[in-house]
């Protein structure tokens, strides 16, 4: 031992022999850090030399550390603002030398204690109550010596020490370091606790956001709104994090001030304590160029939507569409960071098909070039929308029509509560009355009836001239016709006699009161399907127990139907809409109440002599194509029908393979697209009256239009949400409405039937009824026909 410079502080050096181990000084790993830890300094604070100090005095030589004394407060505090010890052990049993309590606050007042240990060693009171050691800590003591001076209890005091509170201080202060880091970086960085509250924002996220970091620490992010993500969002980047996964992705946020800004964004879970998630760490970079950025996006949305709604607006008419073309483009945007990929879906625990699909874009996007990863960023962002097949609409005003006839057949209501409830109880069934059911066959059609269905074979058949001559029940007389020219008796092995009562059933259950949705229409969607039937790709495709469900579910695919949409249905809160939980409340109660009134009774029940397995199989198919015919589902069944039937088909082509029959019999006779091909079908035939000739067309457009103004009337008196406003019957523009659903909901589907079917009398149809239309706007007119001249 020896004196320093000043009496009060004395210094030793370690010893270079004996028999004692000195601790080792090596490297310590903390994280992917790889620090050196320096020969530990220990201060020894006590006015009198006596055993104890001695005691830790030669503990320290013997362990390899480098020790001072010090023997006044005063000293102490400034050999230790000289020197920052790893270790102060401060003299705590002799008040009448120094206040070791005030002696520790000093020290910890010093910006250099924050990582040192601090220990004072007290007094051993055998015969005393064991005392709390919480004035002591309350001080800024460490902990606490109880008064041994043996060598090797000092030595082992020391060795704890240093492999335990000093080596886990030695790594905190480390950890400036990476504050540093956090505090330079140009990237915004947000840490928040596993309850979301924010504990750290970095200078950037303030610059980036406009806050200041006092107004973030300790609130939830939940009372911040510094993004605009909505609520599925958050969901699914929770459902990542949670279980310990990456999210990195792209999504706005909002600056104080209110403006949005884009950014890639990256949220890191960090477990703590407990092997529990204890932070989330979140890694934000705004995109280069972000104001071009926006309007880019913008644009590659517009684009994208008119893909969608391929040459929707532009004037009348066009080829059919030219399914042999697929659009492929990349955002010409903002030059995202690689790792700006959009997220990867690792919280899946069930690979469904579209997850394969993703991974093998994300996958792909690691090799790709920057333009084609960026391209690919954009197709991962639409493919987790959940609307993958419907066009996004402009604004209300930008086109009211298209709007309320999205809103009045493709949603199933505002899910508001009324008071007023719409009562439409599926349970008083129509009986039969005993008038019809006098023996009818084709040989006893009367004479006008016969004469109306002569041509029930081609496209431009009157079904009106039908509906006169059967006194609104074209269904039974047309049904016998086509039914019996498809051999349906012989399939299902019925009688003609069980074929008409059912006919008879069934049509009884449409309400002729309904100016559109009656058995004319049933009747209408029967001729048209039976018309797709007989067209060569269509018979080359379907069995004939396709055939005879696509006849059944045409005959049955509106019975019941109230003149209501599913809309009015849920928002008056009507016992079929609580009955399906409001989702394809009428297709639900169509396909339902078509078999309940079948089966019910012998005498018209058409099933009965089927085998077991053949009937399911025929049920199954009817029902699907009745649930078809749900507008919710148009654009999907549509964009599917395109990309996995004329598509294929258009390359084969191409690809000179016309002679190749069992190519193209692979892609139109495999189970999936026989059911793609009959959705089709269906839905084509359910809303073909564009297509019809001209006069048709027109009286369809009247009755259809005349069955909305009623709802509109009755949604009034009820005080429920008008949800095709437009459909006012005093202010209605009737051509307008046309335009718009032929715009909207027409000619994509046909492009695409006429496509796969060859129907150039249909697509000659609906370019002459689109132009009368037209005619008819631009004149201003609001109604089915121009004035008399």
């Amino acid at each position: 031992m020896q004196e320093n410079e000043g009496a009060d502080i004395l210094e030793t050096s370690p010893v270079s022999n004996g028999p004692w181990c000195k601790a080792p000084v090596t490297d310590v790993q903390f994280g992917p850090m790889r620090l050196h830890q320096d020969q530990l300094q220990v201060l020894l604070v006590f006015a009198k030399e006596d055993n104890q100090s001695n005691g830790f005095c030669w503990a320290c030589e013997k362990a390899g550390f480098r020790c001072n004394i010090a023997r006044t407060p005063e000293s102490a505090l400034e050999c230790f603002l000289d020197k920052h010890h790893d270790i102060i052990i401060i003299d705590h049993r002799h008040s009448r030398y120094f206040d070791a309590e005030a002696l520790c606050r000093s020290i910890r007042t010093t910006k250099p204690s924050e990582n040192t240990v601090i220990i004072g060693v007290v007094r051993r009171h055998a015969d005393r109550e064991e005392s709390s050691v919480l004035p002591l800590i309350s001080a800024g003591f460490t902990r606490r010596y109880v008064e041994n001076s043996n060598i090797m209890a000092c030595y082992n005091e020391l060795i704890q020490l240093k492999f335990g509170e000093v080596q886990a201080q030695f790594k905190l202060r480390a950890c400036n370091s990476l504050f540093t880091a956090l505090e330079k970086s140009q990237e915004a960085i947000e840490i928040t606790s596993e309850d979301h509250v924010i504990q750290y924002v970095n200078p950037a996220f303030e610059t980036v956001m406009g806050y200041q970091i006092g107004e973030l620490i300790g609130k939830e992010l939940t009372e911040v709104p510094i993004n605009e993500k909505k609520a599925d969002f958050l969901d699914t980047i929770n459902s990542c994090i949670k279980i310990g996964k990456e999210w990195q992705g792209m999504y706005y946020a909002k600056k104080k001030n209110g403006d949005s800004i884009q950014q890639n964004v990256k949220i890191l879970p960090v477990v703590g304590q407990g092997g529990k998630i204890r932070h989330y760490v979140s890694i934000s970079r705004l995109c280069n160029d972000n104001n071009k950025a926006e309007k880019t996006c913008e644009r590659v949305q517009a684009e994208s939507q008119t893909d969608i709604q391929t040459c929707r607006h532009k004037d009348r008419r066009k080829g059919s569409l030219d399914v042999r073309s697929t659009t492929s483009r990349g955002s010409d945007g903002s030059s995202q960071r690689r790792h700006s990929s959009m997220a990867r879906i690792h919280s899946m625990t069930i690979e469904a098909p579209i997850t394969k699909v993703i991974n093998i874009i994300n996958a792909a996007q690691e090799s790709s070039p920057m333009p084609v990863a960026e391209a690919l960023d954009r197709v991962l962002e639409i493919l987790r929308t959940t609307e993958l097949y419907s066009p996004q609409l402009g604004t209300k005003d930008e086109d009211p029509h298209t709007s309320d006839l999205v809103g009045g057949l493709m949603t199933d209501g505002l899910r508001r509560l009324s008071g007023n409830e719409y009562i439409l109880s599926a349970k008083q069934t129509h009986q039969v009355a005993g008038s019809l059911i006098s023996p009818i066959s084709l040989n006893d059609i009367p004479p006008r009836i016969t004469q109306a269905m002569e041509n029930e074979e081609h496209w431009d058949f009157d079904i009106f001239e039908l509906e006169a001559a059967t006194h609104k029940r074209p269904l039974v007389y047309l049904g016998l016709k086509i039914f019996a020219r498809f051999g349906i008796c012989e399939f299902l092995n019925c009688s003609e006699s069980t074929l008409r009562s059912w006919l008879q059933v069934i049509e009884a259950n449409y309400h002729s009161s309904n100016s559109y949705h009656n058995s004319t229409h049933s009747a209408d969607v029967l001729h048209a399907t039976a018309y797709f039937l007989s067209k060569e790709r269509v018979k080359q495709t379907l069995d004939p127990i396709d055939e005879v469900a696509a006849l059944i579910a045409a005959t049955v695919h509106d019975v019941d139907h109230p003149g209501r949409t599913n809309s009015f249905l849920c928002n008056a809160g009507s016992e079929l809409a609580i009955l399906y939980n409001d989702t394809a409340v009428l297709e639900s109660h169509h396909a339902a109440l078509a078999f309940q009134l079948t089966t019910r009774d012998d005498k018209c029940n058409i099933f009965k002599n089927m085998e077991r397995n053949e009937y399911r199989t025929l049920r199954q198919a009817i029902i699907d194509m009745v649930l078809a015919t749900e507008m919710t589902k148009h654009f999907e069944h549509v964009n599917k029908f395109v990309n996995s039937i004329n598509k294929p088909l258009a390359a084969l082509e191409e690809n000179g393979n016309n002679g190749d029959g069992e190519s193209i019999k692979t892609v139109l006779t495999s189970p999936e697209n026989r059911i793609l091909i009959k959705r089709m079908l269906i839905k084509c035939a359910d809303i073909s009256n564009p297509c019809r000739p001209i006069e048709q067309c027109i009286e369809w457009a009247g009755r259809i239009s005349e069955e909305y103004f009623a709802q509109t009337d009755e949604e009034k008196r009820q005080g429920l949400p008008v949800v095709m406003p437009v459909f006012d019957r005093n202010t209605c523009s009737i051509p307008k409405s046309q335009i718009s659903f032929i715009d909207y909901f027409i000619t994509d589907m046909f492009d695409a039937w006429d496509a796969f079917a060859d129907l150039p009398n249909l697509m000659q149809h609906l370019d002459n009824n689109f132009k009368y239309w037209k005619g008819l706007d631009e004149r201003k007119l609001r109604s089915l026909r121009p004035p008399p001249e």
